[in-house]
């Protein structure tokens, strides 16, 4: 094979020769350079004390793998009184020391890694003609984990918790809000942590944060002079939070509103059809074949009148003539067909044992045997479903405080007649629901439109109010809250990073240690 075949060797390489196999690809070649410095002094020597044999995997060739047998040097030292009198020559750029792989190959393998993770970056390289380890895959990624830690400008971070187990243990993730990008992650979220961290970086001008105390207290004790911002979204949540523990204290209120409009609620005329949800599961069946016959009934009716013949329909539909003639002259369908029911002699003494009290079908059907009765327990049982049925109470739909918290707050343009009623009802029952849906409706169109002038207003209001717990803690965090009126910053980009966080997490099957998580999510 001619040697200009292998252009893209690496540099620094003579190609000596090129063996072909099946399966790879073997590539002799030698150092180009005569002479190498010593790794202690740094004087060059080109006197050869010996050669050995070092075998590098190489990134594949039209699907088979390659490996380089080069012919590697010892050089003898020309400085008298160092102490290196024998060196091995570095293939600078080519290969590591005590490497069995070139470093292009292992960037590419860490690249794997870094997207992929063990496991499955191990099964992609295979595939590539790269075959690897995932073991080896993962220490690729810890050892060239070089990502640049000179946070020279680091001046806006934000920073929000992570899971490791939910509910058990937990993480902080800070977030380069100008350069969106991770730049650290710490083992757990405790206060004297980040003050620590902030200490190590002291460019810091602007933490954006939720309204939790520790990152709170940790900011001010590592950064004293750094603006805090609050989360506007997390503030929002908050004051929704504040909306429902209002309406939770509020229930029986709730609960009056809706009983006072199901009682002025006039009762609709009957309907001209049975309700299948107030039936048994024999009358539903009943219920359902009737339909059935009605359709029939109706497609007859229309062929009589489009002018096919009875027997034509008889033979089309699959009925006979009388049924046909019978419909087309104008008999109706009666949905109970008149029958004789085998209960009809015991009804007095049902009602009767019904009306004392006695609401159980076995029983019914025990003590109406003993009166002579033959039929089965399942007669008796759906005669007393019917009964219960009818004499059940209508029920009145109360929303929950979770859902009534929402309508409350919601613009009633939105609502619809229902619920528009319901909760001018409320309002008009409770003027404290009122007045904390007015503060809500303010707080959130101030959050939303950076209105802080309005800030001190509505904090003045809100004093006295259902949402006093919620005002006690804006104002213990008053800074935070005005500066996120005032500035751009937002945890939103710290979000998106969890889940970027997460789904590094669940590849590794939630086995990834923090510097294995470091090492993949700050990675450029």
């Amino acid at each position: 094979m001619c040697k200009r075949l292998l252009p893209l060797i690496p540099a620094g390489l003579v190609v000596e020769d090129v063996r072909v196999s099946p399966v790879g690809l073997t590539i002799g070649a030698h150092p180009r350079s005569a002479s190498a410095a010593c790794p202690r002094c740094g004087c060059l020597s080109h006197r050869v004390h010996s050669r050995y044999l070092r075998v590098l995997a190489d990134l594949p060739w039209q699907g088979r793998v390659v490996s380089i047998e080069v012919q590697a040097r010892r050089f003898r030292c020309l400085t008298p009184g160092c102490p290196c009198r024998i060196f091995a020559e570095p293939l600078s750029g080519i290969a590591g020391r005590h490497q069995r792989r070139t470093c292009r190959l292992g960037d590419i393998q860490r690249q794997v890694g870094l997207a992929l993770g063990g496991d499955p970056g191990a099964r992609l390289t295979a595939r590539l003609g790269m075959t690897t380890s995932g073991d080896t895959l993962l220490r690729l990624v810890r050892r060239r984990d070089d990502h640049a830690d000179a946070d020279g400008g680091l001046r806006v971070i934000g920073v929000d918790d992570w899971a490791w187990r939910r509910g058990h243990r937990y993480g902080t993730i800070l977030v380069d809000l100008e350069k969106r990008r991770i730049v650290d992650l710490l083992p757990d979220r405790d206060a004297d942590t980040f003050a620590t961290w902030l200490r190590e970086h002291p460019d810091v001008e602007i933490i954006a944060r939720d309204r939790g105390s520790s990152y709170a207290e940790g900011g001010r004790r590592g950064a004293p002079e750094a603006i805090h911002v609050a989360d506007r979204w997390h503030l929002l949540e908050n004051c929704s939070a504040a909306v429902l523990e209002a309406v939770k204290r509020h229930q029986p209120t709730l609960r009056s509103a809706a009983r006072s409009l199901a009682e002025e609620a006039q009762p609709s005329p009957a309907p001209s059809a049975p309700d299948p949800s107030t039936m048994t599961s024999a009358q539903r069946r009943q219920w359902e074949g009737w339909c059935r016959r009605m359709q029939r009934h109706a497609e007859v009716v229309r062929l009589h009148r489009s002018g096919v013949p009875a027997h034509q329909i008889a033979r089309d539909l699959a009925l006979s003539r009388n049924t046909v003639r019978r419909w087309i002259r104008g008999g109706q369908l009666e949905l109970y067909r008149p029958r004789m029911h085998s209960l009809d002699p015991w009804r007095a003494y049902l009602e009767h044992r019904w009306a004392a009290g006695c609401r159980n079908g076995a029983r019914l059907w025990r003590d109406v045997r003993k009166e002579g009765f033959k039929g089965g327990l399942r007669v008796v049982t759906e005669w007393a479903s019917r009964q219960r049925l009818a004499t059940a109470p209508a029920k009145i739909a109360i929303p929950s405080a979770r859902r009534a918290a929402r309508l409350l707050v919601a613009d009633l343009g939105v609502l619809d007649a229902a619920e528009r009623k319901h909760i001018e009802r409320l309002l008009a029952t409770s003027p404290a629901l009122a007045r904390v849906r007015d503060l809500a409706r303010r707080f959130s169109a101030m959050i939303r439109t950076h209105d802080a002038e309005a800030f001190h207003t509505w904090l003045a209001d809100a004093v006295d109010s259902e949402l006093a717990s919620f005002t006690c803690g804006l104002r213990q965090d008053e800074a935070a809250v005005r500066a996120a009126l005032d500035q751009p910053w937002s945890s939103g980009q710290v979000e998106g990073q969890i889940t970027r966080l997460k789904l590094v997490k669940r590849q590794g099957y939630g086995r990834a240690k923090l510097d294995l998580l470091r090492a993949r999510l700050l990675a450029e």
